[in-house]
């Protein structure tokens, strides 16, 4: 009888679809390693938002605790490093190196053979800080991490002075390269084996909200307050193609690439209830748009793994889950999945190394949800 107890208690365990971490303030950004650690099937980074300059960032890990001598361990989330952080996040990624091209990594070896853990945050800079078992807490077997500030990168070369980054975006072909946008209306390319700016642009003619890489390392594309979404290529940088537009101007906060299908782009509007699906092989026109929302839209994100699923997120407390198969031939009426959280989402991240689970940021928690 006991060990079919047990049997059963473990089974319950792999089943549980949600799991919960309470942090010290309220949570904004947040983001998915792209490791996969045999000691910690999870492990992510989240980003206080404090309205004060002191402000934090977490590295998160998963443990199994035996909370009662004869219970069986339950898997918990835990706050292996703390970084202190100027302003809040306005975004945080780890080291993409391994997702597409191991032997294009940061740093060499690629994924998981010992180069540097990195992660980059954006506020006031662009900041990459490097993590490594802290041997002063029990080194490796003790799941604690140190973090070093490895570099911190200004747009504006000419001042000590910076214009604030909107976002950010790490490209997954070579690791070297991350693109930031800044509030004054430019979008600088950086190469941060030399921490030096391969190329800034006048991207929008008022502030640049986001960027995010497409396939290979030259192709990108912003949104703005200006309402238009804008791609471009470094190999030709004299021009830019305008493959969207709203109605009125109103400003586009986000932006995310289809990773399984370049084609395709998600954004949507400073205080909207839909999300903007766009196909840039045909501009101007949405593909379809998404609703289910009954307040604006914060945060969305494309599945890993699949063309055709993707995640919105917003202040009504939902996370909904979409499935866009037949949207070039009638309109996505309904999400497939539907997650009430207990507050406004704050935002969301898909994780690209274990894409059966979702990130949500709401409150001062972090939850994250088996899909």
């Amino acid at each position: 009888m006991a060990d079919s107890a047990a049997v059963s208690q473990q089974q319950q365990q792999q089943r549980k679809e949600i799991y919960t971490y309470e942090a010290p303030w309220t949570v904004f950004s947040l983001a998915w390693s792209n490791r996969i650690q045999q000691n910690s099937q999870f492990r992510l980074a989240i980003g206080s938002y404090i309205e004060k300059y002191e402000n934090s960032v977490q590295i998160l890990k998963s443990r199994y605790t035996q909370h009662h001598p004869k219970a069986e361990p339950m898997m918990d989330i835990y706050s292996a490093c703390t970084i202190e952080h100027p302003y809040p996040c306005t975004k945080i990624l780890w080291s993409p190196e391994g997702i597409k091209n191991n032997s294009s990594s940061l740093g060499g070896g690629g994924g998981n053979f010992g180069s540097r853990d990195l992660l980059a945050t954006t506020g006031d800079y662009l900041r990459i800080w490097s993590v490594s078992p802290d041997d002063e807490k029990g080194g490796p077997e003790s799941g604690m991490l140190k973090s070093k500030r490895e570099s911190m990168l200004n747009n504006n070369n000419k001042s000590d002075y910076c214009s604030p980054l909107t976002s950010f975006d790490w490209n997954e072909y070579d690791p070297s390269i991350i693109g930031t946008s800044s509030i004054d209306t430019t979008c600088t390319i950086w190469d941060i084996n030399t921490s030096q700016a391969k190329t800034q642009l006048i991207a929008h003619e008022r502030e640049v909200f986001d960027i995010a890489f497409s396939a290979g390392t030259d192709v990108f594309a912003t949104v703005g307050a200006d309402g238009s979404v804008r791609m471009f290529d470094q190999r030709n940088l004299e021009h830019s193609t305008i493959i969207y537009e709203t109605a009125n101007l109103e400003p586009l906060l986000r932006l995310e690439w289809n990773k399984q299908d370049h084609n395709y782009l998600a954004t949507f509007k400073v205080d909207s209830l839909t999300t903007t699906i766009l196909d840039i092989r045909v501009p101007s026109v949405p593909v379809t748009e998404l609703g289910g929302h009954h307040n604006c839209v914060n945060a969305v994100a494309w599945a890993p793994h699949s063309s055709c699923h993707i995640c919105t997120a917003g202040d009504d407390s939902q996370a909904l889950i979409w499935d866009l198969t037949q949207m070039s031939k009638r309109s996505v009426e309904d999400p497939i999945l539907a997650y009430n959280a207990e507050a406004e989402v704050n935002n969301l991240q898909w994780s690209s190394s274990q894409p059966d689970w979702v990130s949500i940021a709401f409150a001062n928690k972090l939850q994250i949800l088996r899909v």
